[in-house]
């Protein structure tokens, strides 16, 4: 069971399937969210710094440069968060991607969100044509994707962008096949090598087929 009750019952919603599991992340992933979101800040008077792989601590003031405060910072990701329509569009490849592992495998997308943006990104996610499944959670990702694989031992991939979600999905599924995939590539050089076990990929056209093999598609 996931250790978030309310991505637990969102998992319990879903039908039961056999088929090898695919689970995506979303910003940054599925979604551009490290470019549109400081075109975001800029409209609301603020700044994004990428001195290092953080929001909190790296948003200033337009005007005077003052680092903005945590909840500031907070209140501001969830603006965008309901205002996603207007900002965030598919990242190059994830359509052509998702269509062709649906072919063989069950696709769910697991997103680090607060539940309550949930319906705004899934309308988001439809009128880009993207019908799979998906799951907020507020808690770590390992839990969430071992409850999706369920009882059995259906082959798993987990794609993210942020390691820290990689290495808990490792921590709760030890055989998943994990890959770290950037919408933008340059954030790499804020982040160390990938972990042991974690397969670092350029974009979409390098990463499909590698899940594909990994799930023996």
């Amino acid at each position: 069971m996931s250790d978030d009750p309310e991505t637990a019952r969102q998992i319990a919603e879903l039908a039961r399937d056999k088929r090898p599991l695919v689970v995506l992340d979303v910003d940054d992933v599925i979604l551009e969210f490290i470019r549109p979101f400081p075109r975001f800040l800029a409209a609301k008077g603020y700044a994004l710094g990428l001195e290092t792989f953080r929001l909190h601590g790296n948003v200033t003031e337009i005007d005077t440069g003052a680092v903005v405060d945590r909840e500031t910072v907070s209140g501001l990701l969830s603006a965008f968060f309901a205002a996603q329509a207007e900002w965030q569009t598919m990242a190059a490849g994830a359509a052509e991607a998702l269509e062709t592992l649906s072919a063989g495998a069950e696709i769910v997308l697991l997103t680090a969100m607060p539940h309550r943006h949930r319906a705004v990104r899934r309308a988001h996610l439809e009128t880009l044509g993207l019908t799979y499944p998906l799951l907020t959670t507020e808690m770590a990702k390992g839990p969430a994707i071992a409850a999706l694989r369920g009882d059995g031992r259906r082959p798993v991939a987990f794609v993210d962008d942020l390691p820290h979600n990689l290495i808990s999905a490792r921590a709760s599924v030890a055989d998943a096949h994990l890959f770290h995939l950037m919408a933008d590539n340059s954030l790499r050089r804020l982040l160390p090598p990938p972990a042991e076990g974690i397969a670092a990929v350029e974009d979409w056209p390098d990463a499909t087929p590698k899940i594909a093999g990994a799930l023996r598609l």
